[in-house]
């Protein structure tokens, strides 16, 4: 079986340099209906067509089914449902892939059972499986760090869809732009068939953009849409079907995401793929495609998270996606490395909160708590060590029950924390609210007090949260 493997780009690197890394995007991957049937009657992988290619570092694709053990799809569905027979997977991970997005309207065609089986089966078969929830996920890769954010914007059988704009899509880039030297959006979105940008596409893609993405990668149209470069970012609208058994002659078309990561930036080409007339195996076009807006895409990389001269950065096997819980990796000055255990962060960023003092990190971490008894976000403040992270303020509530909370620099220098509340209390909770409260906090040192005297802060505090202010 030929592994699924991808050819350089023609990218020029400067005498020297750092090789680049190389990471490669797929479409549409659908193992069951007629891909399966032919799988069995060739007794072949898909891409057991797919041609001699080169070595590539990282490759996620789109995979739009769910798995099951057969019969899981409902008699006589309106809609269509794919049910994924466990044993396919082998033949998506022989082929090169080590991550999939489930950020799409077919992953939950077998019901909540049926995401949590996939994701199981396709860990078993060594394949990382990100969704809204999960993300950001990371991926080391060299000296370098990839930040993805799945979004499913297509409500599928179970009606499950992501919302942009939101809060909570806003904190995922916001984390993965902090902690990332680069910013990936796999996205669900647009219009079946349709081979141009829709409105609603180009306004999502300057969202992501203007909001730290740095590369968007689209499925769902099921046909290629021709890239374009956003404010400076490689946008795929839609990258078509990579392993699928739709019969239009369009839908045989698809597009690689051919995109390569070094020290002087991310750059990205396109490489197309054919499927023939009455198969679902799709085979490589020889040469590259034309790079079009692509050529002047070339994205630097981040600052990072640096506090104290050390890079801090998530943990993960190299090459390895990992979503959900976030293991934080720093150095000591004699360059061993210290990790903080796994917890769900949802925001980090490097804060003074006194003007002469040192750094610090802020983060907001979901949490339980047994005084309150919710599992909702809560303020962290580190300080950096040569061991590692010391906690300084400990998740403790605030005045109301948390939202978010950002750093906020005043016209006098200060820096003060401006938290947007839930307009309920701890006294009488309320989840379910939409009411929501602002309010200012000056750290003493030790903790957090009530500074709300300043208008003008107040008014700046309200500005940065203002997209997610519900009713007073």
């Amino acid at each position: 079986m030929i592994r699924f493997l991808l050819l350089l780009l023609a990218l020029a690197l400067g005498a020297g340099a750092a090789r680049a890394e190389r990471l490669v995007f797929a479409g549409d991957v659908m193992l069951a209906r007629e891909v399966a049937r032919e799988v069995a009657m060739r007794g072949r992988s898909p891409w057991s067509q797919f041609g001699a290619l080169g070595p590539v570092d990282f490759a996620m694709a789109n995979f739009e089914a769910a798995v099951g053990p057969g019969g899981g799809c409902p008699a006589g569905a309106k809609d269509p449902c794919f049910e994924v027979a466990p044993d396919r997977l082998g033949h998506l991970a022989a082929a090169g892939f080590t991550a999939v997005t489930l950020a799409n309207n077919h992953a939950g065609d077998l019901g909540p059972d049926g995401r949590a089986r996939t994701r199981a089966a396709l860990g078993e078969a060594g394949i990382a499986a990100l969704d809204f929830a999960d993300s950001p996920g990371f991926v080391r890769l060299g000296r370098h760090v990839l930040g993805i954010v799945a979004v499913n914007l297509v409500p599928g059988r179970d009606r499950a869809v992501d919302l942009v704009p939101s809060l909570e899509a806003e904190r995922k880039l916001r984390l993965a732009r902090t902690m990332a030297d680069w910013v990936v959006v796999f996205v669900h979105w647009g219009a079946e068939l349709r081979d141009w940008p829709q409105p609603d596409q180009r306004r999502q893609a300057a969202w992501f953009v203007a909001h730290g993405a740095d590369l968007i990668i689209g499925a769902h149209p099921h046909v290629p849409i021709a890239p374009d470069c956003v404010d400076g970012r490689p946008v795929f609208y839609s990258l078509g079907n990579h392993v699928f058994d739709q019969k239009y002659p369009a839908t045989k078309e698809g597009m690689i995401a051919d995109c390569r990561i070094g020290d002087d930036g991310l750059a990205c080409g396109a490489r197309l793929t054919r499927t023939p007339p009455g198969s679902s195996f799709p085979r490589l076009i020889p040469g590259e495609a034309e790079p079009g807006a692509l050529a002047r895409c070339i994205v630097p990389p981040g600052p990072g998270l640096v506090v104290e001269g050390a890079r801090l950065r998530p943990w993960g096997p190299p090459g390895r996606l990992a979503g959900g819980a976030m293991v934080l990796e720093g150095r000591r000055p004699d360059g061993r490395p210290w990790r903080m255990a796994g917890r769900q962060v949802l925001s980090a960023e490097p804060v003074r909160f006194v003007a002469e003092g040192p750094p610090q990190i802020l983060t907001i971490e979901r949490h339980p708590s047994t005084i309150d008894g919710e599992d909702s976000p809560r303020p962290y403040v580190y300080a950096v060590s040569d061991h590692g992270l010391v906690a300084r303020w400990r998740g403790s509530a605030l005045a109301w029950p948390l939202i978010d909370a950002r750093p906020l620099v005043t016209s006098g220098g200060e820096t003060l924390l401006c938290a947007l509340h839930r307009g309920d209390s701890f006294l009488q909770l309320d989840p379910s609210t939409t009411a929501t409260r602002l309010a200012l906090y000056r750290w003493n040192g030790f903790g957090f007090a009530a500074a709300n005297e300043d208008e003008a802060a107040r008014a700046a505090c309200a500005a940065l949260h203002a997209a997610w202010q519900g009713p007073p």
